[in-house]
């Protein structure tokens, strides 16, 4: 039986209405234990929801550390304002969530294609005498590859405003919050077995894709502004690292580029300076579709940072 998820709360972050959950079984900020900012991914009504799953398993298994899970600026119970978000926007709501509201040092939990938003915070944090962020967990990150091949900034803006900020942007958000489109996407590309896509999650996914203005955040994503060479920046992250990929991993790619997984970890174990990788069962949504042995590692990278 799932758990009732605690009351939302807000903070306001350059003037936008954001929201936010702590999940903990005791006074989070008397807690001794390093809490966890979970950062959820984009997507067709994606939001902090995403971790629901992992976060009743976690209090189950009885760890005591706190859990801090905020939606994204467009996403979920924050506003929504209509802007070409890049991954530093995401960073700075974060930071200011980290600075403001957590005011202590977290262990950072990112899932897939959000890792230049975790980044852009790590970065952040480097200017900063006490930086807040003693590690970080990698959920199935995109290919190294991928991390390093810049896009082009010029086809990433006339996506946006030809495109997804135009008025067929607004009929291809018709069609892509359908539950029939959702659910046949996420078997093609984010599961790994078709009968782990339940009904919890398509629930969850119709349920965050109401609201229209939801659809900017996608958007942004899906027109690529995220896709910038981040190998010098990766190369500069001296905190341990947990890199989870999934066995049956896939990847957004160009045609004709495809690698195993064991190839994306060894990519991520030398690019990155403090980095260890675990391969488990699942595919591309690990905390969802393989909750417990995703949990497992956390709890044993926990240990190894005490």
């Amino acid at each position: 039986m799932q758990q009732t998820p605690p009351t939302p709360q807000f903070y306001t972050f350059k003037g936008y209405r954001c929201a936010y959950e702590v999940h903990s079984t005791i006074d989070p900020e008397s807690s001794q234990h390093l809490p966890l900012l979970l950062i959820h991914p984009i997507g067709v009504g994606l939001s902090r929801q995403f971790w629901y799953r992992f976060c009743e398993v976690w209090q189950q298994k009885g760890y005591q550390n706190p859990i801090y899970n905020p939606d994204l600026l467009g996403c979920g119970d924050s506003e929504m304002p209509h802007v070409a978000y890049q991954p530093e926007d995401w960073a700075e709501q974060l930071n200011e969530f980290l600075e403001r509201v957590i005011k202590k040092p977290v262990l950072v939990v990112v899932q897939g294609a959000l890792l230049p938003t975790a980044i852009a915070l790590v970065q952040l944090q480097q200017q900063k005498q006490n930086q807040l962020i003693k590690g970080l967990v990698l959920s199935g990150p995109p290919a190294w590859r991928i991390m390093t091949d810049a896009g082009s900034p010029t086809q990433h803006r006339l996506l946006w405003n030809l495109f997804f900020d135009a008025p067929i942007g607004s009929l291809f958000w018709l069609y892509a919050r359908r539950r029939q489109f959702v659910e046949s996407f996420s078997v093609r590309r984010l599961f790994a077995e078709a009968e782990a896509v339940d009904k919890q999650w398509l629930d969850g996914l119709e349920a965050g894709a109401t609201d229209a203005k939801s659809r900017y955040a996608v958007f942004a994503f899906l027109a690529g502004f995220w896709r910038k060479n981040y190998g010098p920046a990766m190369a500069g992250i001296e905190q341990p690292t947990l890199v989870a990929i999934g066995q049956k991993a896939s990847s957004i790619s160009r045609k004709g580029f495809s690698e195993t997984p064991e190839q994306r970890a060894e990519a991520y174990e030398k690019g990155w300076p403090d980095a260890r990788s675990r391969i488990i069962p699942g595919r591309n949504v690990l905390p969802y579709e393989s909750t417990e042995d995703f949990l497992d590692l956390i709890g044993e990278f926990l240990a190894s940072l005490q």
